[in-house]
């Protein structure tokens, strides 16, 4: 396991969070159907993320030093 894989779970979790809590509060209260939203936005992003793999890296161009 990769700490920026987890990392880019964790931020992707906090946005769709943060999105979903955002839209949840414009009435001022959040009920508990937008809290069962909330947290399935979390989830979904969270797994959605982890489940695709970064691109692999470019070849670098640089000559080895002999």
């Amino acid at each position: 396991m990769k700490i920026p894989t987890v990392w880019k779970a964790v931020v992707s979790g906090a946005a769709a969070g943060t999105a979903a809590a955002a839209t949840a509060l414009q009435d001022g209260t959040i009920t508990t159907a937008e809290g069962v939203t909330i947290l399935l936005a979390i989830l979904g992003a969270l797994g959605v993320t982890w489940a695709v793999p970064n691109k692999p890296p470019k070849p670098s161009l640089h000559l080895p030093k002999e």
